[in-house]
């Protein structure tokens, strides 16, 4: 499974961007998908995941409320609509697949597919 990620850039705080992954690869539609963010120094933290088949979601407490995952499988690609962005968003963000089944996790040790990373930059 290869992922890619675009939709990174610069915003001032209080703004929205939308990321998305392409995927290509095996079947993924009812594989989970999540996204996960690290800032310089910091460790790489979830963000939000999104099972296959039911499509339930979760998010980090966060960014609950102002961010929202979602999954087009005729596309194949996941979105994160991120809305009221503040400069403690800053980061690199990666999308990630959990071949190992549907059901999504908030452990990056579960998911065993990465892609490269898009910068998110918000300014005070």
């Amino acid at each position: 499974v290869h992922l890619m990620e675009s939709g990174g850039g610069s915003v001032q705080a209080g703004g929205s961007l939308r990321l998305s992954c392409a995927t290509s690869g095996r079947t993924w539609d009812t594989y989970a998908l999540g996204w996960f963010r690290q800032a310089p120094g910091k460790e790489r933290d979830f963000v939000a995941a999104i099972s296959g088949g039911d499509t339930t979601t979760y998010y980090a407490d966060s960014v609950k409320g102002r961010f929202t995952i979602s999954r087009d499988n005729a596309k194949r690609t996941v979105n994160l609509l991120m809305n009221k962005l503040k400069p403690e968003d800053t980061a690199v963000y990666f999308c990630a697949a959990r071949g190992a089944g549907p059901v999504a996790t908030m452990e990056k040790s579960e998911y065993g597919f990465w892609g490269q990373g898009t910068q998110v930059t918000v300014s005070a």
